[in-house]
């Protein structure tokens, strides 16, 4: 598996599969969430809400995922996953890497080749950049996801992408 570190839009992202750094409604949000959710259009949360009225009532827990189709965004899929909230007391680095495993295992389910990352948890959640890389990067680096030929982490910022690389690079 290929795995990449490029600063972007992952909105733009014409891989197989993106994913969402999504709270537990999956219903939208600020950040990437509502980014994404924004560039996919009103198809997308309403897949969402059939997901909480059918399989998920109590939300997505922290450190799964779900996917749902892409709708208009370039990407098939999305692959939605809740990190954890450092802010909230969310503070084991397993349940973090768990988002990127869990997010790798369902884009080998849909037969995605190629997946998008966001710096999952590193925004709004609190978790230090440099924290998140290390974990996301080892995580991939050590899950055998069948089938996923290319990880691309898309960062929004100079500070996120340098970290992401630094971590590549030891």
């Amino acid at each position: 598996m290929r795995i990449t570190c490029v600063q972007g839009d992952i909105t733009t992202e014409a891989t197989d599969a993106i994913v969402n750094a999504a709270n537990s409604s999956l219903l939208g949000g600020g950040g990437v969430d509502g980014a994404i959710h924004r560039a996919a259009g009103p198809d997308l949360v309403a897949a969402c809400r059939e997901l909480r009225a059918t399989d998920l009532p109590d939300g997505l827990p922290v450190g799964d995922a779900v996917a749902t189709p892409g709708f208009d965004l370039p990407a098939r899929w999305v692959i939605h996953t809740v990190g954890p909230n450092r802010h909230a007391g969310e503070t084991d680095p397993a349940l973090l890497a768990s988002c990127f495993t869990r997010s790798l295992d369902v884009a080998s389910e849909l037969g995605a080749r190629t997946v998008s990352f966001p710096a999952v948890s590193a925004g709004i959640y609190g978790w230090d950049a440099d924290e998140v890389a290390r974990i996301a990067l080892a995580a991939v680096r050590d899950h055998d996801a069948e089938g996923i030929d290319e990880v691309r982490f898309v960062l929004f910022s100079d500070r996120l992408l340098a970290a992401f690389e630094a971590a590549a690079a030891s």
